[in-house]
Parts: C-alpha cells; structure tokens; sequence
C-alpha cells in the first residue's frame, strides 16, 4: 500500500481564536479541542460535517489578504442560511448566480480577512453532479472506480 496523507484541514492564523471560534460557529462548526488559556486560547480546532478547520493564534499582525486561501462550504437552503448570517450579525452579502454555481452562491470574508464561498447545493445539484462525474468517467475523462 503507498503511504498517503489524510484529514486535511486548513490552519488559519488568527488574530483572536474565541472570536473565530464564534463566526465559525454561524457557519455550523462545532468546537472540539482547544489549548491554552480558555479565555485567550493559542488553538483550536473546530469541525463539521464533512470538513475542519484549525486556528492557532498568530504571533504578529499579518494580512490575510496576502494569503492564497479560499475555503468553500455548501448548504441546502441558500437563502435561509443567509438569513441566519444576517440575524447574527454577520456582515453578508446579496446571493449571485455564476456560471460555475447556477443555484447560487455568496462570498464573505471571516473576522480575520479569509474568503469563505457558500454555495446552494440541494439533492437536485448534487444529483446532477453525480450523473455528470458517471458521464465522465464512461466517456474517459475520470479513472472508474476499482
């Protein structure tokens, strides 16, 4: 068997854990570890379904601008997930339609600057990916599963 790595996650430096750990919780991560000082903690990580996400605090300011990081979440009900942004506070910005995201999508940036894209994605697209990735793979383009 080759070796291989797993679980990926992303490793954010953040300008202050607990304030991240409160916008990520918007967006339905739940906490499970931290270390240090539980009122200034040094890290953490959080999880969801289907993904994770690090934070450990940074030692200096940083722009996160300069950062290539993109991060993409989905969720079944675009517009009510933006209405729950909204309630809490959450700076949010009005749903678009591109090509790539025909269901919609939107763009926000979290409390340090890191661009977190949310996407529409009900049983309807996920069934039409999944026949497109079957096209795919009859016709070449994917390897078929062994």
């Amino acid at each position: 068997m080759v070796p291989k790595a797993g679980y990926f996650t992303p490793l954010l430096h953040v300008m202050d854990v607990r304030r991240s750990i409160r916008f990520y919780e918007l967006l339905g991560f739940e906490l499970i570890d931290l270390e240090g000082d539980p009122a200034c903690p040094g890290w953490a990580r959080m999880h969801c379904e289907g993904g994770a996400v690090m934070f450990l605090l940074a030692e200096e300011p940083f722009d996160p601008t300069k950062h290539a990081l993109l991060t993409a979440m989905y969720t079944p009900d675009l517009p009510a997930f933006r209405e729950h942004l909204l309630a809490n506070g959450a700076a949010v910005p009005a749903i678009t339609y591109p090509g790539y995201m025909p269901s919609g999508s939107l763009s926000l940036r979290d409390p340090d600057g890191y661009i977190i894209d949310i996407h529409h994605w009900s049983d309807a697209e996920h069934t039409a990916w999944l026949k497109n990735v079957e096209q795919k793979k009859k016709v070449g383009v994917l390897p078929t599963s062994q």
